[in-house]
């Protein structure tokens, strides 16, 4: 009963929201919205401009972030914990406090905070002012902007990406590295060889989990931004709105509930088709027994 009241129905009406003219036209009592079929979809991939150059735009967007988001996090990450886990550095354990301490601080408070620091009166802007330094538009420009928001986010994801390739990195068998060694292979090829075949094969998962998960990450774009710099040519979204926070805009803004209904669909159809279709193809789902 209580999958069927909290998560089955939600869906069920969600989905035939997206087949109806529910929007701020057309709410009950006054005037109640009637069936329309595929016309939210026919809007937003062609029939209407707006709507459909708004889309695109976007979906681009979100998919440069997405992958920006995710594969700096994970190389990155996995440089420091390689760093951190090499033999002759010192004091190990005060580094990885460092870094975990930053994940106690809520991630909310931590980019409400950063965009108040990189607003344009900010106080990195007023420190780049006593430099003799422009004020720099991190938040209004949009290609600033968006730089802005991956760099913040590389800050903010590290860390969890430090702490997962850690525990991956201490369980490859040392006797790899010593007859990589012995072969007289290097550091690089000891890297390509050895560490990232193992690292990828067992943090695939993880790295589809992330993807999607960027692909739908409203908190940062959100707080941080807010979608801002917003422009004339989009239809109620701004330079930095991913697919997700168009969305909220469109139902808490705007009341277009039958076109935020179909873009929930998009989203979703998006999300499932990528993550089996490179699962499948990734070598932890086809050589799950052969790898050693």
């Amino acid at each position: 009963l209580g999958i069927m009241l909290f998560t089955i129905m939600p869906l069920i009406f969600m989905i035939l929201i997206a087949f109806t003219n529910y929007d701020q036209s057309h709410q009950p009592p006054g005037n109640l919205f009637t069936w329309v079929g595929f016309v939210n979809f026919q809007n937003i991939f062609w029939s209407n401009p707006a709507q459909s150059r708004t889309f695109v735009g976007i979906l681009q967007w979100t998919f440069v972030w997405a992958f920006f988001a995710t594969f700096s996090n994970y190389i990155l990450g996995m440089i420091l914990a390689l760093m951190i886990n090499k033999k002759g550095i010192k004091f190990k354990r005060f580094w990885r406090t460092v870094f975990i301490v930053t994940i106690a601080v809520p991630q909310f408070v931590t980019l409400l905070l950063m965009s108040r620091l990189l607003a344009e009166q900010g106080a990195m802007n007023v420190f780049l002012g006593y430099l003799g330094i422009g004020p720099v538009p991190f938040l209004t420009n949009a290609l600033y902007a968006r730089i802005t928001v991956i760099v913040v986010n590389i800050w903010v994801g590290i860390p969890y990406t430090m702490l997962i390739t850690s525990g991956v990195l201490m369980n490859i068998p040392v006797d790899l590295y010593e007859s990589a060694r012995i072969d007289g292979a290097g550091v690089v090829k000891t890297f390509t060889r050895i560490t990232m075949p193992y690292m990828l094969f067992v943090t695939t998962p993880y790295l589809i989990t992330q993807f999607v998960g960027n692909i739908n990450n409203f908190n940062v774009i959100y707080l941080l931004t807010g979608g801002a710099p917003l422009t004339l040519d989009y239809y109620q979204a701004g330079r930095t709105d991913l697919l997700v926070t168009w969305l909220y805009k469109l139902t808490v803004n705007n009341q277009d509930y039958n076109l935020a209904s179909a873009i929930g669909i998009i989203i979703f159809l998006i999300s499932a088709t990528l993550s089996l279709l490179v699962y499948n193809m990734s070598s932890s789902a086809r050589k799950e027994e052969r790898f050693q």
